[in-house]
């Protein structure tokens, strides 16, 4: 499967040709303004995808710009045979005063969303059997299964002492629905040679093997609240050139509204920025661990990467463009993980075209993570009898999980500094993981 971003890639290149190295004032922005980005894609399974993503930016009078007063955010996508984003989010510290307000409301559908098992490199991972041109190809739906998820999510942060030391509070409700991947439905308008086999993919056997149940195989309601303290000393929030912002979140999820089970978790993230060169070279890192504090969370909902904010439609992993870019997305799953990203950021030019202030970003960076507690399970006598045919082997190794390494660059098209097009490639250091990734969408990754 490759994806092509053909309208992206030629509005880019328009773009750089505008650039100027020489540095002109800035101009003052106020009132509203607006960012919009076609969403234009080919997907071999999934089809092409089409629609538009906007984000509207209001700055009041101009006085704190490039900080903003509300920020409104829209993307209605789809790909021909079904998969689609549909998402609304709001962002404001001014809609009720002395607090951060942040609201997302979607509804993503996935008819490929990646199942590799649980606990990194524990679970087998074998290339070739997605591989349409490798005599042992079995599906590229393998490691595959069918997602709905509907999701409304408030956030609000208020300060303690002052603005940089906040408390957070949160509420996130999470409807999933899961089914296998429909190939029927795939399958339509496709060559003969092209056609998906109908075959049990490693979702259908886990559920065959008891390893997920059949409470859970469907999906699920998962509603959580969120508590935490953060302190914040960045100097810019889209891209800081200076200061570090860290945060320790709890999560919990009561059965009494209407989970499958309760659960917590506990989350630290530490992101720092440091200057290189005044305006024009920085170097970021972030550092997360995230454990499980009590009870058992839904395997459909052990993906979820707890963050104080979103920075995308998803906060998903790991593996993926939002955590681990260049390893296949949630290839490294455990009831405990631990994952960094290092960063070099280059704004090598600036310039001003129809009255707004766009720079152009490279970045190189290097993405690291691992399963630190794993996902304890047990199978039925099925696959007892399934594992005297078969190699186990194929499908679990115990005990080989390691730090999952990958690293790449990216180009980032930053309008009125908030607006930014981000585009990544990263490279997966162990074939294990995958080979590479290609990523577009908006924003830094922290």
């Amino acid at each position: 499967m490759k994806k092509q971003p053909l309208l992206l890639l030629f509005l880019l290149s328009c773009l750089t040709a505008y650039s100027q190295t020489d540095e002109k004032e800035q101009v003052i922005k106020d009132g509203w303004n607006f960012g919009a980005l076609p969403a234009v894609t080919f997907d071999t399974d999934l089809g092409f995808q089409y629609g538009a993503l906007v984000n509207l930016y209001h700055y009041g009078d101009g006085s704190r710009y490039p900080d903003y007063n509300h920020s409104l955010y829209f993307e209605v996508s789809r790909f021909t045979k079904g998969s689609g984003i549909y998402r609304f989010y709001y962002d404001s510290d001014q809609l009720i005063k002395g607090l951060q307000t942040s609201m997302d409301l979607s509804y993503l559908t996935d008819q490929a969303y990646d199942f590799y098992g649980f606990n990194g490199y524990d679970a087998v991972f074998n290339e070739s059997w997605i591989d349409d041109e490798s005599p042992d190809y079995v599906s590229r739906m393998f490691y595959k299964y069918d997602r709905k998820l509907f999701r409304w999510k408030i956030d609000l942060q208020g300060k303690i002492t002052n603005e940089r030391f906040r408390w957070i509070a949160g509420l996130n409700f999470l409807n999933f629905e899961l089914a296998s991947v429909n190939i029927d439905k795939l399958n339509k308008g496709k060559d003969e040679d092209d056609l998906l086999p109908e075959v049990d993919g490693l979702y259908d056997k886990y559920q065959d093997w008891g390893i997920i149940s059949p409470e859970e195989a469907d999906g699920g309601f998962v509603p959580t609240f969120k508590g935490g303290l953060v302190f914040d000393t960045r100097d810019n929030k889209p891209n800081p050139m200076r200061g570090l912002w860290t945060e320790a979140v709890l999560v919990v999820s009561p059965e009494i509204l209407g989970a499958e089970r309760s659960f917590s978790q506990l989350s630290f993230t530490h992101r720092q920025y440091f200057t290189l060169i005044p305006k024009d070279l920085s170097f970021a890192y972030r550092l997360a661990w995230q454990a499980k504090l009590s009870g058992e969370l839904p395997f459909y909902y052990q993906s979820q990467v707890v963050t104080s904010i979103m920075t995308g439609s998803t906060s998903e992993g790991l593996g993926g463009s939002k955590t681990l870019r260049g390893i296949r997305r949630n290839r490294v799953v455990g009831d405990g993980i631990f994952f960094g990203n290092a960063e070099l950021r280059w704004k090598f030019a600036r310039f001003q075209f129809k009255n707004n202030n766009f720079y152009l970003g490279l970045n190189g960076f290097a993405d690291f993570g691992q399963v630190i507690d794993k996902i304890e399970f047990q199978t039925n006598n099925a696959f007892v009898e399934y594992s005297l045919l078969n190699n186990p082997k194929d499908y679990f190794d115990p005990g080989a999980e390691k730090m999952h390494l990958s690293y790449g660059a990216g180009l980032r098209v930053a309008m009125n500094e908030n607006f930014i097009v981000a585009i990544d490639y990263g490279l997966a250091a162990d074939k294990r993981d995958g080979t590479s990734g290609f990523y577009m969408g908006l924003n830094y990754l922290f």
